[in-house]
């Protein structure tokens, strides 16, 4: 098995700087402009060298392309070394055809619910979505076909009636973390607490509903 490394140690290699790690996974945004121009990009990148050991997942709309590096195995959803020359071969793919990459534009959403018996919960939120186990976090529900937002069951200590108990996390790269934030306030919101940046920020809009802006940089 090819050895597990972290985030940290993925930004630390060098030629992956159109590479961004969220919550899982290493992510590049290019803008190819046409649905056309991305599905040659996607051709181009299927057809290069080693494209089989670390196949990504791809997601092509009208204006560019989405490309997430991950591992899922049992007890591991994250990056291996091959994920670090797969993002070098990928982008290099792309500046062949004169496509450019936005690292600013990737993202992934996860909405949190908290609730006290997580067990007894999970399986309606199962049935109603559709959603599978993930097979390496016993409190977390994902899309299996990886199209939609993942759900994780944070566990409460006693019922909480002050706050809300169903919050949205959003993963933004985490050079882009902080003007999320200012631009959220900016918007209307409030900080409720920045205790855990640069991990995540939690902010809350006019009414109270809550959001956390995160980054990868909670791991080392």
């Amino acid at each position: 098995m090819t050895e597990r490394i972290t985030p940290r140690q993925f930004h630390d290699a060098d030629g992956v700087e159109d590479w961004r790690v969220l919550g899982e996974g290493a992510c590049a945004y290019f803008r190819t402009g046409s649905f056309a121009a991305g599905a040659r990009l996607v051709a181009a990148i299927a057809e290069s060298a080693g494209a089989d050991d670390h196949q990504p997942d791809v997601d092509v709309r009208r204006e560019g392309v989405v490309v997430r590096l991950i591992t899922i195995e049992d007890d591991h959803y994250g990056l291996t070394e091959g994920h670090v020359e797969s993002a070098r071969r990928i982008s290099a793919v792309a500046r062949e055809l004169g496509v450019a990459a936005d690292p600013s534009a990737v993202q992934t959403v996860q909405l949190t619910i908290d609730a006290l018996v997580g067990p007894e919960v999970m399986p309606f939120w199962r049935a109603v979505l559709g959603y599978t186990d993930r097979r390496d976090s016993p409190e977390d529900l994902v899309d299996p076909l990886g199209r939609n937002a993942s759900l994780w069951f944070q566990e409460m200590d006693a019922p909480r009636t002050q706050r809300n108990r169903v919050h949205v996390d959003v993963w933004v790269p985490h050079d882009q973390a902080e003007a999320r934030v200012a631009a959220a306030i900016a918007a209307g919101g409030r900080l409720v607490s920045d205790a855990q940046a640069p991990a995540w920020w939690t902010l809350a809009d006019p009414e109270g509903n809550e959001v956390d802006v995160a980054t990868w940089m909670n791991h080392v």
